[in-house]
């Protein structure tokens, strides 16, 4: 199991996680598989997927050397999060912001993204000792939302998810993000069985928060 940090060091180094929904768990797990070969090793599982925590389980013993980065998303409650971990999970991604589900991944030093999209919401994230805030749903307002809420809050470490693409991963990482969640504008080829347009949208988006990043 790899520690808080190292999880955390390693998501913020790649600048992406990959948000996969899903009809099946087969499905879901093409897609993480296709996302793991485009160099997008963050999976964030959502528990919307039928029998999330079996794929988080076989995902997690499957790749035994590291090579993913492997969370639960969709985490609305300490009792998903709590089978989210004993599945394998090595994170925890929620919509909104439960106390009893921090305190859960604090007490087991598991790095925990509450979503948010208010200063005041993102304040009680950080007060609660969270890791990252999700700033969620990004599309309501766009990359804006990231440098508003450093004015008051420049140290809040925020991964803005929903309406991030390829086309403007660039400007939400120029704004300050410290990674992004992409989901549909990640794993949208899954809809009609191209897993390979998955892999190589998943190079694109490494490849363009590199660019953002080194014109810093």
């Amino acid at each position: 199991m790899l520690d808080k940090e190292t999880v955390l060091k390693r998501i913020t180094d790649v600048g992406i996680v990959a948000v996969v929904r899903a009809e099946t768990p087969d499905q879901a797990r093409r897609i993480a598989d296709a996302c793991l070969e485009g160099g997008v090793p963050a999976i964030e599982l959502t528990f919307t997927v039928p029998g999330a925590h079996k794929v988080i389980e076989d995902l997690a013993n499957t790749y035994t050397n590291g090579e993913i980065i492997l969370g639960a998303g969709t985490v609305l409650d300490p009792e998903t999060a709590r089978v989210a971990l004993l599945s394998g999970a090595q994170y925890v991604v929620s919509p909104s912001f439960n106390a009893d589900t921090v305190r859960l991944c604090n007490r087991y030093r598991v790095p925990v993204m509450p979503g948010a999209i208010t200063p005041g919401e993102v304040l009680q994230v950080l007060e609660s000792g969270a890791d990252i805030v999700k700033v969620f749903p990004g599309e309501l307002y766009g990359p804006k939302i990231i440098k508003s809420l450093h004015g008051p809050i420049p140290w809040a470490k925020l991964m803005p998810t929903g309406g991030v693409s390829v086309d403007n991963v660039a400007e939400w990482i120029k704004a300050g993000a410290v990674a992004v969640g992409a989901g549909g504008s990640l794993t949208a080829g899954a809809k009609t069985g191209n897993y390979k347009l998955i892999t190589e949208t998943g190079r694109e988006f490494v490849e363009r928060i590199k660019e953002a990043r080194a014109s810093l």
